[in-house]
């Protein structure tokens, strides 16, 4: 009984294969032990995330990554922007790709100044230790910043904590007194699902009603309006114009007939309806024959032009001055 280790080896080699064969999912691959490796973050470090990227974007504009310093504007979605900065994006530039990063930014929320509103911040004037700013609410006392909710009014931009908004009573500002509708409440930052929800469907309304975050008329939109309601007033007029076009064709006093209105005009005129636009054609053009027709039978110079005279009669010498001539009549010829 000796020199069997090798036989134990091929064994064991035969069943390790079998195992693998049978149970592909037994031995685990690097992809998974990676995987596992991969935890979810806890609460904590899901606190501390959002507590680090609110202190951020509380204290750095996200476009220029400069410090947030006064004259400071915010978007539709509650995002606080350095003036300076946006007024650099609208202007015209070169650098593509500077432009492109502050889109992503923007998310399209910024096409004027009309789009933003400059939130008026109420300084803490007793806290000198610090070279940042601390901002308070005017009606609390409370400091307005990270990990604090705080919203701004709509148009004027007075800032509050949003506890103040919620527990004053009525619909004008604190500080200027200016009337402000309950959605123009807008939270700074805001994480909630719930806010973010209801500011992207406030954005769509008022785009819908032609207006801006600020309540301002969106540029363009006046001329919009007025484009239509011209192309609506052409149209009137065209259909009145076929109309009387149609009652006219139908009489039969042709010298009492106005004037025609060229066919051009009537395909300026804005009829978009491709029977009424056919019917007019066809109207003009009649009339338009008709208007010939009478000028020729009337036009007395251009018939004295031709003889009137019978052919079959030979011609005498008070023919008409087309005719005359030197001739022999036909009986003295020998």
């Amino acid at each position: 009984m000796g020199n069997d280790g090798g036989r134990q080896v091929v064994v064991a080699s035969q069943n390790l294969l079998l195992q693998v064969l049978t149970h592909p999912y037994s031995i685990p691959t690097r992809r998974e032990l990676v995987k596992e490796a991969a935890r979810n973050p806890t609460t904590a470090e899901l606190k501390e995330t959002r507590q680090e990227q609110q202190e951020y974007l509380w204290s750095t504009d996200p476009i220029s990554r400069r410090p947030l310093t006064r004259p400071i504007v915010s978007d539709s979605a509650g995002k606080l922007y350095n003036k300076d900065t946006i007024i650099e994006h609208l202007l015209p530039s070169e650098d593509d790709r500077s432009k492109a990063e502050a889109e992503k930014i923007l998310q399209g929320a910024v096409k004027s100044l009309r789009d933003v509103v400059e939130v008026q911040f109420e300084v803490d004037a007793s806290d000198t230790s610090s070279k940042k700013e601390t901002w308070v609410c005017p009606i609390t006392n409370k400091t307005i910043g990270p990990g604090a909710k705080a919203v701004y009014l709509v148009p004027c931009g007075h800032a509050f904590a949003g506890a103040a908004v919620k527990e004053v009573s009525g619909e004008k500002c604190l500080q200027c007194n200016e009337p402000y509708a309950s959605n123009d409440v807008i939270p700074i930052l805001p994480t909630e699902e719930t806010d973010i929800a209801r500011l992207s469907l406030r954005a769509q309304t008022l785009k819908e009603k032609g207006l801006t975050h600020s309540l301002k008329k969106a540029p363009g939109s006046s001329k919009k309006r007025k484009k239509n309601a011209d192309v609506e007033e052409k149209q009137a007029n065209g259909v009145a114009t076929v109309v009387k076009l149609k009652g006219t064709a139908n009489n039969s006093d042709d010298s009492e007939a106005p004037k025609l209105v060229p066919t051009s005009k009537v395909s300026d005129s804005g009829i978009k309806n491709a029977s009424t636009a056919s019917l007019t054609v066809k109207v003009l053009q009649e009339q338009e024959a008709r208007n010939k027709k009478r000028k020729l039978a009337g036009n007395n110079n251009l018939n004295s032009l031709y003889s009137s005279r019978d052919p079959t009669k030979p011609m005498a010498k008070n023919s008409d001055y087309m005719s005359r001539g030197f001739y022999i009549p036909a009986h003295q010829k020998r």
